[in-house]
């Protein structure tokens, strides 16, 4: 018995030293651009690693206004926040008819959606800018909330029809009995069951959509229009760079989605575990 706690008590203290590692190797970057960002660019190739002399926070205050975070900032919320929701709702409920309706193509639309998961942006990189520019939706922002849900649809209606597929029957039979629509089942059961589910499809919806950087070059040409990503690339030059404003550029950037993952880290948590269990 002792040898067998002794056992545990090793394989513990072996586990946390790997997850104390990988934290740090995780965290260092981070820390390391942080301190970078509060320094000036001499500083930085003579003294890389050490702790700034004299904290320059104007950094940020550059950044924020010379760069037009602040603007770029809001049209990022904007855009992936509508994304999000539209994403949300459209998905689940795509993935809610072909895991618990019974008709016949059910199949069939569920390969067709998995189909949009191995289409690269790039295939569809020109033909979507000429449309939207026949149309009125280049320089647009809502020409960027249209393909962020096109691209955001595949991967949520698959994560959230195994969601769907693993809920008792029973409860649905029922929620008929009971006088239950399909609408009724939807939203007053499924939906909440699944919230977990929803968690972790909109963070990954949200940070795909928030570090997108392709589409948002070449359908935004409008400073006053351009999202966070965008705006972070001007602070590279084709002859210099200036190294401290744009690491503070880039810890703005990052902390909407430090923020999210703090918030929601238990969901997030739970929702992945949820959709590891079958059966």
């Amino acid at each position: 018995m002792k040898k067998f706690l002794k056992k545990i008590k090793l394989s513990k203290v072996l586990i946390y030293t790997f997850l104390s590692i990988l934290a740090f190797i995780y965290l260092a970057p981070l820390v390391w651009m942080f301190f970078v960002s509060l320094k000036d660019n001499a500083e930085i190739f003579t003294s890389p690693f050490a702790l700034p002399q004299r904290i320059q926070w104007e950094n940020y205050t550059f950044a924020w206004t010379a760069g037009y975070l602040g603007k770029a900032t809001l049209n990022s919320t904007i855009v992936c926040i509508t994304a999000l929701i539209l994403s949300l709702v459209i998905g689940s409920m795509a993935a809610f008819a072909i895991a618990r309706l019974r008709w016949k193509y059910a199949k069939l639309m569920m390969t067709y959606f998995l189909i949009g998961m191995m289409v690269p942006i790039h295939c569809v990189l020109i033909p979507l800018f000429k449309t939207f520019s026949s149309i009125g939706l280049y320089n647009n922002l809502i020409g960027l909330i249209v393909p962020y849900v096109t691209f955001s649809l595949p991967i949520t209606i698959y994560i959230m029809e195994g969601f769907f597929e693993n809920m008792p029957q029973e409860v649905f039979e029922a929620a008929c009995i009971d006088g239950c629509s399909i609408y009724k089942c939807f939203s007053a059961i499924a939906v909440p069951l699944s919230k977990t589910g929803l968690f972790v499809t909109g963070l990954m919806s949200f940070v795909s959509n928030w570090n997108e950087l392709l589409l948002a070059m070449v359908f935004i040409s409008d400073d006053m229009k351009k999202t966070l990503p965008v705006s972070l690339s001007k602070f590279v030059g084709p002859y210099n760079t200036n190294y401290v404003q744009m690491f503070a550029a880039i810890i703005i950037a990052i902390i909407p989605t430090i923020i999210v993952y703090c918030c929601f880290s238990n969901q997030i948590v739970d929702g992945l575990t949820a959709g590891a269990v079958k059966g």
